[in-house]
């Protein structure tokens, strides 16, 4: 059988299960291979999101539309 029908028969089953027991197993299998974006990324890019953050909370932001106005000059739009 190929994995798609594999799922397909998975699907109807979990669909019909009544037992409270074997669904909270598979919540719990779900959860535990379900990754966190955060911890994907590089060091690199973590350090530039904390930067980003902190350049926010010290109020060195720029407006959104300053720049898309410097975008636009900058590429003719």
């Amino acid at each position: 059988m190929d994995i798609r029908a594999e799922k397909l028969s998975l699907l109807e089953w979990l669909a019909g299960l009544n037992d409270p027991k074997t669904l909270k197993e598979f919540i719990t299998l779900k959860k535990s291979k379900e990754v966190d974006w955060w911890d994907e990324i590089s060091e690199e890019e973590r350090s530039a999101i904390d930067e980003g953050l902190a350049q926010l909370n010290r109020g060195e932001s720029i407006p959104h539309e300053q720049v898309m106005k410097e975008v636009r000059e900058k590429f003719k739009l």
